[in-house]
């Protein structure tokens, strides 16, 4: 079986950025102007602000044809679907949802915050499967493989993906 040469100069690139390109035309028509809001909401505001609110659009003043530079630049509205219960919780919470946003965002294209009471979809598809018990020998061999790495989240990140995948061998 024969393996066809990898071409010169041709570099894999993250699955995140090819998905990333393909949503930017389908939520620009929200009036996003990137998807990254959407899809790091939580990471945003934080977990617990995410639990009752999402993002539903952002809406921009209208523009005239001939207007001056300085209106061309007025910020946004961003429209967030709240859960029943949770307006006055979250609207309270409004300036800090809107300073994280626009420090999100790199510079300040959000103004005004404009809720709308509705439940939020619940997140579809089956529940996560069972998690096997792991092997120790596999977690030490994973353990022992990741003994150079500093950072503590991504050695923890790559103990779990060795510990899983010498698990199955």
């Amino acid at each position: 079986m024969s393996v066809a040469p990898r071409g010169k100069g041709r570099i894999g690139r993250p699955l995140a950025e090819i998905v990333l390109k393909q949503l930017d035309p389908l939520v620009a028509r929200q009036g996003f102007g990137e998807a990254s809001l959407l899809l790091r909401w939580p990471e945003i505001v934080g977990a617990r602000v995410a639990g009752v609110c999402a993002p539903e659009r952002l809406q921009w003043p209208a523009r005239a044809r001939n207007a001056p530079p300085d209106r061309a630049r007025e910020p946004a509205t961003l429209i967030l679907r709240v859960e029943p219960g949770f307006g006055l919780e979250v609207q309270h919470m409004a300036p800090a949802i809107l300073e994280r946003v626009n420090a999100h965002l790199g510079w300040r294209c959000v103004a005004r915050l404009t809720l709308r009471q509705q439940a939020l979809a619940a997140a579809p598809g089956p529940s996560p499967p069972r998690r096997a018990p792991t092997d120790p020998a596999a977690r030490a061999r994973a353990q022992s493989a990741t003994d150079g790495v500093e950072d503590a989240a991504l050695r923890a990140a790559l103990i779990r993906l060795g510990e899983r995948a010498l698990a199955r061998r």
